[in-house]
């Protein structure tokens, strides 16, 4: 029974995708895909464990919710073309060759994540129909009730069938930006892992970093040549490396200069530097890495040092510049002061902070760092003040702990 489980838990995590894709290019209608593929793992867990797991799990799965389908379809009466009804039912002929990436799960991933989608919405219904996440998992990842995060999936849905939105891969010319919107909900859900928003949540939720890193592998597998889309799953592995070291016992976050570096994972250490050191190459020869790809190159440079104090802050800088051309938002600037202090001193990258108030003043970070910097040129009056702020703003509760600790060692 537990080997039974085993392949149960297995086929959902790698077929789920593949059988709601393949059936939504049948039938075009996601919600008859999500259901029938619901009932197909059902009925999985009711017959396997009798019948045993079948030799392909991924094609009986999908030839099981294509039959649960055509039979929502018959009692609903939802179909009265008779000649379509019976090639549904009739259907099986072979697939038609796919090319390199005309993938069904593609499909999918680009449906669900459509710009006509608000950004909220696309992460929900990517998580739900290409992750398989249920809806209270979904719910409990963005702090809303299920009711609300059922609507929200729902309301989605329904916005790509009433827009006509279509099943299908973006054509050459509007691919780039279309892979562009798709890493930013993947980039998304993983943050909300990696540093989870809600005060009563788990302060890190690996579920989630988890799910974004499998997803975007599964993009990657689709799109290998995607410069992006290998710089975001190497940001995401040197991330996630350091989760265990991110947070103490007491439920407190654990800033990178005080992190235990033997804790890291090197196996997604050496992953993460190899897909960084291939967009080198690609770079070498002439293509121009892009923001996903200068910040995981970043977290190269700071994973590869032994200790906080051999860490090659010039070359970070560096790399920054770089980024700053790329994407001169107020955040990136703020990060790159951070690395301004250490080559050039606290009072430096002070002023650059102070000119980045306007757009930052509701960001907890900004008030963090500016704290920092504040503490380290002996202002502890100011200090407090900044600390404060940032603690009023903060949402997550090893933050919150930590940034109480360092204004409470103040003078």
């Amino acid at each position: 029974m537990s080997e039974v489980r085993e392949a149960i838990t297995r086929a959902h995590h790698d077929e789920w995708a593949r059988v709601v894709a393949a059936l939504t290019r049948r039938f075009g209608d996601l919600d008859i895909a999500e259901d029938a593929a619901a009932e197909a793992f059902a009925t999985a867990v009711e017959r396997w464990p009798a019948d045993g797991v079948p030799p392909n799990p991924g094609a009986w799965l999908t030839t099981t919710a294509s039959h649960k389908a055509i039979d929502r379809i018959r009692r609903e009466n939802k179909r009265d073309d008779k000649h379509k009804e019976a090639h549904m039912v009739h259907d099986d002929d072979p697939p038609e060759p796919l090319g390199a990436i005309d993938d069904d799960r593609l499909r999918l991933i680009f449906t669900c994540c459509h710009p006509a989608l608000a950004m909220e919405a696309r992460a929900a219904l990517t998580l739900r129909m290409v992750g398989g996440l249920t809806v209270p998992e979904i719910a409990r990842a963005f702090l809303v009730t299920e009711s609300a995060m059922g609507r929200r999936i729902t309301r989605a849905k329904d916005k790509i069938k009433a827009a006509h939105i279509p099943y299908r891969v973006p054509s050459a010319d509007d691919l780039p930006a279309r892979v562009s919107g798709v890493l930013a909900v993947l980039f998304l859900v993983f943050n909300e892992g990696y540093l989870a928003t809600g005060p009563d949540t788990d302060p890190v939720r690996h579920d989630l970093t988890a799910e974004a890193i499998r997803l975007t592998r599964l993009i990657r597998a689709l799109l290998p040549d995607d410069g992006e889309v290998t710089g975001l799953l190497a940001l995401m592995l040197l991330t996630e490396s350091r989760r265990n070291a991110r947070v103490s016992a007491g439920g407190e976050l654990v800033a990178l200069d005080e992190q235990d570096r033997g804790a890291w994972d090197t196996t997604l250490i050496t992953e993460g530097h190899r897909l960084v050191r291939e967009r080198l190459a690609a770079a070498a020869a002439g293509i121009a890495p892009g923001r996903y790809q200068i910040l995981a190159a970043i977290n190269a440079v700071h994973t590869s040092a032994r200790d906080m104090r051999d860490t090659d802050w010039s070359q970070i800088l560096a790399l920054y510049d770089q980024l700053v051309r790329v994407d001169p938002s107020p955040i990136i600037a703020l990060n790159r002061a951070v690395a301004v202090a250490e080559l050039d001193g606290p009072e430096v990258a002070l002023a650059t902070v102070d000119r980045l108030e306007p757009a930052l003043a509701g960001y907890h970070a900004f008030h963090a760092t500016r704290a920092d910097l504040l503490r380290r040129l002996g202002l502890s009056q100011e200090s407090r003040a900044a600390y404060d702020k940032a603690i009023d703003l903060a949402g997550n509760t090893a933050e919150t702990a930590y940034l109480t600790r360092r204004r409470d060692q103040l003078r």
